[in-house]
């Protein structure tokens, strides 16, 4: 028996060239029948009864569908060509399409490569390549089978990265992926899919998050990055800013300073570049030393 796809090579008529048959034959068991004796009549039945049975054996196939035909538990092949034809009526002619199909996978709870526990979801797009596997080689619940190893794809893939760079030193994570996260995720799931005759022609992550366990630290943390980040940029400005002001005064020969003012200059300028609020004005009705 053969255990891989292959075209049916056997008996295929046009289903219009079938139905002629079919209403020949029945004409004829008519005629059979009108003459009213007992020959005629059961050569009547006799026709009749296989022109019933052959109506089973029509079929339409529409684009990017096909029908996989077994005898009696024993695979004569596959019907790949759109159109109307008629077949041996004992044949059992399963539907299998090989159209693309969008598969959600729900986010679901995994750990990353550094241990934290992130929701991730992704989206993938699929199609059958494989008939005789798609049909055969698993159950039934062909859409069952992609949703489990999807899922299964998705967490090894998931634990391959961490969930960005403030947890790795690592260049490529989920967070900042260039496309090999994708593509990783894509050839994991060709291969668990293999077993079915299926084909992955697209995975993307299209969910990413904290689990709420973690999740308000982790916004905790950033937005303690953000301001760190923000401050950096707020004090090299003001430096330079200060270190400006100096040289301009200096070089303008509007004021002499001596270290201690100049101390005193770069402290308060820092003080209203730097400060979260308005500085507020402080008048001196002595002198800087007294």
């Amino acid at each position: 028996m053969k255990t891989s796809e292959f075209a049916f090579k056997g008996v295929k008529l046009s289903g219009f060239t079938g139905i002629i048959l079919l209403v020949l034959l029945f004409c004829v068991a008519m005629l059979a029948m009108a003459t009213h004796n007992e020959l005629g009549v059961f050569i009547g039945i006799g026709i009749l009864i296989p022109c019933i049975v052959m109506t089973r054996g029509f079929m339409i196939i529409q684009p990017n569908n096909t029908r996989v035909l077994t005898f009696f538990g024993r695979y004569v092949g596959t019907v790949f060509e759109n159109g109307f034809y008629w077949v041996n009526p004992f044949f059992t002619k399963a539907i299998v399409t090989l159209r693309a199909r969008n598969l959600d996978v729900a986010p679901i709870k995994v750990n990353d490569k550094v241990g934290n526990p992130v929701m991730i979801g992704a989206v993938m797009v699929w199609r059958v390549k494989d008939t005789y596997k798609a049909l055969f080689d698993i159950s039934k619940d062909l859409q069952a089978f992609v949703k489990v190893q999807s899922d299964a794809a998705l967490r090894q893939v998931a634990g391959m990265y961490a969930y960005d760079s403030n947890e790795s030193s690592d260049k490529i994570t989920l967070r900042s992926d260039n496309g090999e996260v994708a593509q990783r995720l894509e050839d994991e799931l060709n291969t668990r899919l293999e077993i079915a005759g299926i084909e992955v022609m697209e995975a993307r992550i299209n969910y990413l998050a904290y689990a709420s366990e973690i999740a308000s630290v982790m916004l905790r943390r950033q937005q303690a990055e953000a301001i760190i980040a923000a401050r950096e940029r707020i004090v090299e400005g003001a430096v330079s800013m200060v270190h400006l002001a100096l040289e301009k005064l200096e070089k303008d020969g509007i004021v002499e300073l001596d270290e201690e003012r100049k101390a005193a200059m770069v402290s308060n300028l820092l003080v209203v570049l730097c400060a979260d609020e308005s500085a507020q004005p402080v008048i001196n009705t002595g002198t800087l030393y007294q």
